[in-house]
Order: structure tokens, then sequence, then C-alpha cells
């Protein structure tokens, strides 16, 4: 656990015990383990959402075409298009 091994943790107990004092130290310890469990729990949601917004837009890649072929697509639409319409008032000739 942090590389931290038992007789460290022995040492930081008596200091924190002789700081804050015998009284102190078990609402200290209880708030920090709340502390630290919701600070887990925001991380795992997290991680969570950018797991589904990751899924959601391998989605997403995966329904739409790539770009190139879509803007070729388009370009073929739009010459089809123009010359299955006939010319406009203002193009033919006056006589």
């Amino acid at each position: 656990m942090f590389g931290i091994g038992m007789p460290e943790m022995i040492i930081i107990l008596v200091i924190a015990l002789i700081v804050i004092g015998p009284h102190k130290l078990p609402e200290l310890a209880k708030s920090l383990g709340k502390g630290l469990a919701e600070f887990k729990k925001a991380s795992e949601d997290f991680q969570k959402n950018v797991q589904e917004e990751a899924v959601k837009s391998e989605e997403v890649k995966k329904e739409t075409p790539p770009l190139a072929q879509s803007a070729q697509a388009e370009n073929v639409d739009t010459q089809k298009t123009s010359e299955a319409q006939p010319a406009s008032k203002n193009d033919a000739p006056k006589a």
C-alpha cells in the first residue's frame, strides 16, 4: 500500500496520536475514511461514464460512413439531379 510498511504506519499513527490527541483521532479517522470512500465512488462513476461515452462514439463511427465516401456520394447525387432538371426559363434562348 503506497510502499509504506507496518513500521512506518505505526510511527505515523503515534505521531498523529501525539499531535491530534486521543479524543479527536477517531473522529478524524472516521471522516478521512468517509472522504476516501466518496472519492473512490466518484472516480468509479467517472470511469464508468467515460467508458459508456467511448462505446457510444464507437457505435456512431460504425453506423456512419467515412467522410470521404459520404462526400463522394453527395457529389454523385448533385450531378445526377443537375442533369435531370430541365433548364430554367432564364437559361432559355430569347427570340
